[in-house]
């Protein structure tokens, strides 16, 4: 049987166009895009292709407002940086609970260092901000907001345009994380107060090691890689070409099939939880009552321990995840979960099934068929070991 890869928001198969699209840029057109000669033209005229096709990925008014990067974390750390240096005179950073740690680890490193002062945001059950304690953090003090446009772990989406507006009210540069959000919800920067914005290629079916910053036209920039004169003095070092051209691709693909795409997956993911809420007792949805990404579900068991059912699945060829590729390995607590203080999902985890526009009904089949197996057999070898007192609930989804 082949492989069920339901693990995308980790990251998606490459594009076969996109393969196609990057191949001349690692033979023939080899050429420095900054050189002048004949050499350096394709490159240059590529490199200027996929940046419009990346600001019409997010709606952006300019096609220089997009800045290249090495993908999604480099984004965050340069916005980051960037916004505290264009506002000197503030030290707050007002963040959400639920970042992903490209956010959150430096937010916590720079307030170590005594260089800030962070307002971390909770979140409700629901996953969903609370927006009476977000507006409490804001003030003339704060230099920064990074909120994230959807999470990478339940899909919750953000009101992220309507934070935008609540933080430029207060002179605050607005910065999110569209990482999991691009290619899968519409954006339309040009209808918003958001002056940065991040997002990663290999999250919307282009090649890994490439990203880019939105950065609204007229904002104060301070680069975070000096060097050369590359991406308009914002970003020093030579272009990663064939890497662009397939992102670039990528974006190209993603715009015209968004709304098909997501209807699609929505469908699939809505027939996966209901299956799982009608045959499998005692479980949550994490999120199921917030607005949420249409190819992310987050499924907590309980009695039952999410690395099991994902490495039980893994061996039937289905491929899942706990949580975040990034934080594999780890068997602390999501804190992700933690924040939302879902009670089975702090103590057992979750399992997040993410699909693509590539999942078809056979995936989804067989990975019903056979979570239901795994639980079923887990549940009868009995209670996994805890340290945990937290109670469980027996609901389908938390509010």
């Amino acid at each position: 049987m082949r492989p069920v890869y339901l693990d995308n928001n980790a990251t998606t198969r490459v594009d076969p166009e996109a393969v196609a699209a990057m191949l001349p840029y690692l033979t023939e057109h080899f050429g420095n895009p900054s050189s002048l000669h004949a050499f350096g033209a394709p490159s240059r005229q590529a490199v200027k292709t996929a940046r419009e096709h990346a600001a019409a990925l997010v709606g952006a008014a300019l096609a220089d407002e997009i800045l290249f990067t090495s993908g999604g974390t480099e984004s965050d750390n340069t916005a980051i940086r960037a916004a505290l240096a264009a506002n000197p005179d503030r030290n707050e950073v007002v963040v959400s609970a639920v970042e992903h740690p490209a956010v959150l680890a430096l937010v916590r490193q720079l307030e170590a260092e005594g260089r800030i002062k962070a307002h971390v945001v909770p979140v409700l059950t629901c996953g969903c901000l609370d927006r009476e304690l977000f507006r409490a953090a804001l003030s003339s003090r704060v230099a920064l907001v990074t909120v994230m446009w959807a999470n990478n772990e339940t899909g919750v989406i953000f009101p992220v345009e309507a934070l935008a507006e609540e933080a430029k009210a207060v002179g605050a540069v607005f910065h999110t994380d569209a990482v999991q959000a691009a290619g899968r919800a519409p954006i339309d920067l040009k209808r918003s107060a958001i002056d940065l914005l991040s997002i990663s290629s290999h999250k919307l079916h282009g090649p890994k090691g490439v990203g880019a910053l939105y950065v609204r036209r007229g904002l104060k920039f301070a680069p975070m890689i000096y060097g050369g004169r590359q991406e308009r003095a914002r970003r020093g070092g030579t272009e990663n070409v064939p890497a662009i051209v397939g992102f670039g691709k990528a974006a190209e693909i993603a715009v015209p099939r968004l709304h098909g795409d997501a209807a699609r997956m929505r469908a699939l993911r809505d027939r996966l939880e209901s299956d799982f809420i009608a045959r499998i007792r005692d479980i949550a949805v994490m999120g199921a009552r917030a607005e949420r990404l249409p190819n992310t579900s987050a499924i907590a068991c309980a009695g039952v321990e999410a690395e099991a059912v994902a490495t039980m699945l893994a061996r039937e060829g289905i491929a899942v995840s706990t949580g975040a590729a990034c934080s594999a390995g780890s068997h602390a607590p999501s804190h992700v979960l933690k924040a939302m203080n879902a009670p089975i999902a702090t103590e057992l985890g979750a399992v997040r099934f993410s699909l693509s526009r590539e999942t078809d009904d056979d995936d989804i089949d067989r990975a019903l068929t056979a979570t239901r197996e795994i639980v079923g057999r887990l549940r009868q070898s009995g209670p996994p070991a805890s340290n945990s007192d937290a109670p469980r609930r027996r609901e389908a989804a938390y509010a």
